[in-house]
C-alpha cells in the first residue's frame, strides 16, 4: 500500500517560484511609478491579452463577476429581459444577470458539462436578449451552434473565467462570441495575486461604454456621462498577469499532460466517468472533473487520505436558496442535478507530479 502523503488541490507556489524575479521587478516598477489604478501596466496587459484572445479590445476590471455584470449592463440588458444560462455553473453567472434586473433562464447541460444547444433552442422567447455561453472546467461552449439556434438578434456572452487559452475550432476562448467576461482569480489558468477580471470584445462602442462604466461613468477625471461604478484593474495585478501570460501556453500544456496521465491511470475503470472533450475543442483543464457513485463518501475518504479535492458545483443554480425566487424545484434540470451528486474535481495544476497523480488515483480506486 502506498504511504500517506499530502497532495494539494491547487499549488500556486510552483507558478510563483518560476516568475518571482520577473514579478518582483514588475511590481517594483508600478510602485516607483505610483500608477496603482489602471495606468501603463494595466494598458500593456490589456493590449497583450486582447491580442492573445484575438479581439480588438480588453478592458481590465476589478473581478470576474463585475466583468459579467458590466458586459450585460453595457449591452443594455435590464428589467424584463431574459438571459439564458446553464444550470450547472458558478453562482456569479446568475448573480450578474439578477443584479442588472434581468431574468435568469436556466437550461440543462450535456454529458460534457457544457450548455445544451437543444435546451437553449427550446428556451428562447421574444424577451431573450443574451445567451451566456459558459466555458466550463476549461473547454469552450459550442458558440457557433448556439448562434445557429438563437440568430443574430440575441447576443452571446462568453463566461470565459475557466478557459484562458482554450480553443474552439482554432479560435481562442474570449473571441468566440459578441462579448466575453473572464476572471483572473488566483486559481485560474491565468491568475493574479488577488482579484481581477476583464471584458473582451471587437465592438468599439461597447468597449467605450465599459471604459466609462468601470470608472464612475467617465474616461476623464471628473467626467461622468453615465452612472457607473468603481471597477478598475490595478497596476500591480496587471503587472503580475503580464508576467504570467508569457507562460500561459506552456502551463496549459502541462495541464493537458496531467489530464492525459489521469486518463491513462483511470482508463478502463468503469467506476469512474472521465471528462469528455467536445469535438473541435482544445481543453485547458482548469479543473479535472470525474464522476463516481457514492460521491460524498469518496470525497470524505480522499480528504482523510490527504488528497485535496473539490466539487464544482455541489448544487445547480436553481437549487441554491439565493435563486429560490425562480420557483424551480428538483427534477427541472436532471443532468445538472445528477452530475452535482457525482462529480469530484481531482488535483490539477501545472507542476503536479506523476507520483502525486498516482497517489490520487490509488486513493480514489481504494474508495470505490
Amino acid at each position: 500500500m502506498q504511504a500517506r502523503r499530502t497532495v494539494p488541490f491547487v499549488d500556486l507556489a510552483w507558478q510563483t517560484a518560476r516568475i518571482r524575479e520577473v514579478t518582483d521587478a514588475a511590481i517594483a516598477r508600478v510602485i516607483d511609478s505610483s500608477a496603482f489604478i489602471l495606468g501603463d501596466a494595466a494598458e500593456a496587459f490589456e493590449r497583450s491579452f486582447a491580442s492573445y484572445c484575438g479581439v480588438d479590445h480588453c478592458l481590465g476590471v476589478a473581478n470576474g463577476t463585475d466583468a459579467l455584470e458590466l458586459a450585460l449592463e453595457a449591452v443594455g440588458v435590464g428589467g424584463g429581459d431574459e438571459v439564458i444560462l446553464p444550470a450547472n455553473t458558478f453562482a456569479a453567472t446568475a448573480e450578474a444577470v439578477a443584479r442588472v434586473g434581468a431574468v435568469p433562464v436556466l437550461v440543462d447541460c450535456t454529458d460534457d458539462y457544457l450548455i445544451s444547444v437543444e435546451a437553449v433552442a427550446e428556451a428562447v422567447t421574444p424577451r431573450t436578449r443574451v445567451v451566456a455561453a459558459v466555458h466550463l472546467y476549461g473547454q469552450a461552449a459550442p458558440v457557433e451552434a448556439l448562434r445557429s439556434v438563437v440568430g443574430d438578434d440575441v447576443l452571446i456572452l462568453e463566461d470565459a473565467a475557466q478557459s484562458q487559452g482554450a480553443l474552439r475550432g482554432g479560435v481562442p476562448a474570449g473571441g468566440l462570441g459578441d462579448v466575453a467576461a473572464t476572471s483572473f482569480y488566483p486559481g485560474k489558468n491565468l491568475g493574479a495575486f488577488g482579484d481581477a477580471g476583464a471584458v473582451m470584445t471587437d465592438d468599439v462602442d461597447l468597449a467605450d461604454t465599459i471604459r466609462k462604466l468601470r470608472n464612475h461613468g467617465g474616461i476623464a477625471r471628473y467626467e461622468h456621462s453615465v452612472v457607473g461604478r468603481n471597477s478598475r484593474l490595478d497596476g500591480i495585478q496587471a503587472a503580475v498577469l503580464s508576467a504570467k501570460l508569457e507562460h500561459l501556453d506552456e502551463w496549459n500544456q502541462l495541464r493537458r499532460d496531467a489530464a492525459a496521465r489521469y486518463g491513462d491511470l483511470l482508463g478502463g475503470d468503469e467506476r469512474v466517468r472521465l471528462p469528455l472533450v467536445a469535438d473541435g475543442n482544445e481543453h485547458v483543464y482548469h479543473l479535472y472533473v470525474v464522476r463516481v457513485s457514492d460521491r460524498d463518501r469518496v470525497l470524505a475518504g480522499m480528504a482523510e487520505a490527504g488528497v485535496g479535492v473539490g466539487v464544482h458545483y455541489p448544487k445547480p443554480i436553481h437549487l441554491l436558496p439565493a435563486f429560490g425566487f425562480l420557483g424551480l424545484g428538483e427534477g427541472r434540470h436532471p443532468r445538472a442535478e445528477r452530475f452535482a451528486t457525482e462529480i469530484i474535481s481531482l488535483p490539477m495544476y501545472p507542476g503536479i507530479t506523476a507520483d502525486d497523480q498516482e497517489y490520487v488515483v490509488h486513493t480514489l480506486r481504494s474508495l470505490l
